[in-house]
């Protein structure tokens, strides 16, 4: 049987992600509720009592009556009560043919989602065409010891971390407006000296509520020198896991690298919020660039990060490359490559491409 709930249907999206075996704070119902790029769905298949579930985001295609569904920001993907290595073959197959016919019935052209690299989702997707190797994410095992952990790191980071120490830098959580005004302030300023496009100029607005949610725990740490805040980062806990969603250091003390001693101070608190994995994300791109070196000097506990990018209609996708005059084989990292000049139009710099789409 399939299902497609909306986002109005608070409820029954709350029910299936409560009854998934595994999942994040992607998957969540509020989540969905804070994006604005589109309609949220969750596409359900259920057989007897068990069922796959795959949250999405409907989007029109400009200048058309057409439409495409893509993910929200950060690793969603699919999610089952049952663990994704169990789910039984022909309940595997029988998804791909009712995810395939609800794609052509409801006149989707393509399709875009990030997977998790910390759910085993793969054994479920490998199914479909389309399955993308975007690159590597970095996690911390919060599993070990905090003196384990610590042994792994780079020496140089280490001894850095400890001469923060050494001056006075110190964390604490904040959730007050004003330390959520500091964060915003650091943060914007961050993102403009990047030269981010809007979409990532996120708002004080925006982090009260992720703050305020009741399906996740998302917590705000603020590093401070001579009680001036200096760096923060936005961390949010979902069951075992936890993502750093958001992290931001001032334009004064960036140079400082003060970030360092702020991940190595959040890692203690995830222990005692009882979390497995610290998912520290990428390089810019999810390539191998110097932000992944830096993460790398943290852990050398590397997951695969892929993406699903499949053409559910390549007939109408070949007739809007045409539209928008883009080759069809042009080596762009981009989907769907229609989008792709309207969303460069959008963006501050080319190299900030990767970051949304992939």
């Amino acid at each position: 049987m399939i299902q497609i709930i909306t986002i109005h249907q608070k409820n029954e999206w709350k029910q299936f992600v409560e009854k998934s075996n595994q999942y994040d704070f992607y998957h969540t119902w509020y989540y969905h509720n804070m994006d604005k790029t589109g309609d949220p769905i969750l596409f359900v298949y259920t057989k007897d009592t068990n069922f796959i579930a795959f949250p999405l985001i409907k989007r029109n295609i400009p200048n058309s009556n057409l439409f495409d569904l893509t993910s929200v920001y950060g690793y969603s993907g699919p999610i089952s009560n049952l663990p994704f290595e169990n789910i039984p073959t022909q309940m595997k197959e029988n998804f791909k043919t009712e995810f395939s016919v609800f794609l052509k019935k409801y006149g989707s052209v393509s399709v875009f989602s990030r997977f998790n690299p910390l759910l085993n989702q793969l054994s479920l997707m490998d199914k479909f065409d389309g399955i993308y190797d975007n690159g590597l994410v970095v996690v911390i095992d919060l599993q070990v010891s905090i003196e384990e952990q610590r042994s792994n790191y780079n020496r140089k980071l280490w001894r850095h971390i400890k001469k923060l120490k050494n001056e006075g830098y110190y964390m604490k959580e904040v959730n007050t407006l004003k330390g959520i005004k500091d964060f915003t302030h650091i943060y914007i300023a961050n993102m403009k000296r990047l030269g981010a496009s809007e979409f990532y100029m996120f708002t004080e607005d925006y982090f009260q509520n992720l703050l305020n949610a009741e399906e996740f725990k998302a917590k705000l740490f603020m590093l401070y020198y001579e009680d001036e805040p200096v760096a923060g980062e936005l961390i949010i806990c979902t069951q075992k896991i936890m993502q750093s969603h958001l992290l931001a250091a001032s334009d004064k003390y960036y140079r400082n690298s003060p970030a360092k001693l702020l991940t190595d101070e959040i890692t203690i608190l995830g222990r005692e919020l009882g979390m497995h994995y610290f998912n520290l994300g990428g390089g810019l791109g999810f390539k191998e660039d110097s932000l992944f070196a830096f993460k790398s000097t943290y852990s050398k506990l590397f997951m695969d990060f892929k993406s699903w990018r499949y053409i559910a209609d390549q007939y109408t996708y070949n007739l809007l490359l045409q539209e928008s005059n883009i080759d069809p084989n042009s080596n762009v990292d981009f989907f769907p490559l229609y989008r792709y000049k309207s969303f460069k139009k959008c963006s501050l710099t080319k190299e900030k491409v990767l970051e949304v789409e992939v």
